[in-house]
């Protein structure tokens, strides 16, 4: 199963992502889940940027809190909401919401 997992809070979801199975996951960043992408606490980046999964942030949820794509770890890719819409019908079966 391809599952996409959009994060909208910036509290710690590590714990639900572990549980979670599929062939192909997708953990998008919206709202102030984008905070994962680009803060950092104690130097060092959110867990769940370690998590083995393709990593997005919704470039309109980053400029919303006064965040810029050159501010956002490597691991992460800016997508717009075009790009968003390619990635739920073209690339991800499933969609939960964290």
């Amino acid at each position: 199963m391809k599952l996409g997992v959009f994060v909208s809070d910036f509290r710690n979801t590590v714990d639900t992502l572990d549980r979670l199975k599929a062939e192909k996951l997708g953990i998008i960043l919206v709202q102030n889940g984008v905070y994962h992408a680009s803060i950092k606490e104690n130097g060092k980046s959110s867990p769940l940027l370690e998590k083995s999964a393709n990593l997005y942030a919704l470039s309109e949820d980053l400029e919303t809190r006064g965040l810029t794509g050159s501010s956002v770890d490597s691991r992460v890719k800016v997508i717009n909401y075009s790009d968003l819409v390619d990635l739920i019908f073209n690339d991800y079966e499933k969609l939960a919401w964290l």
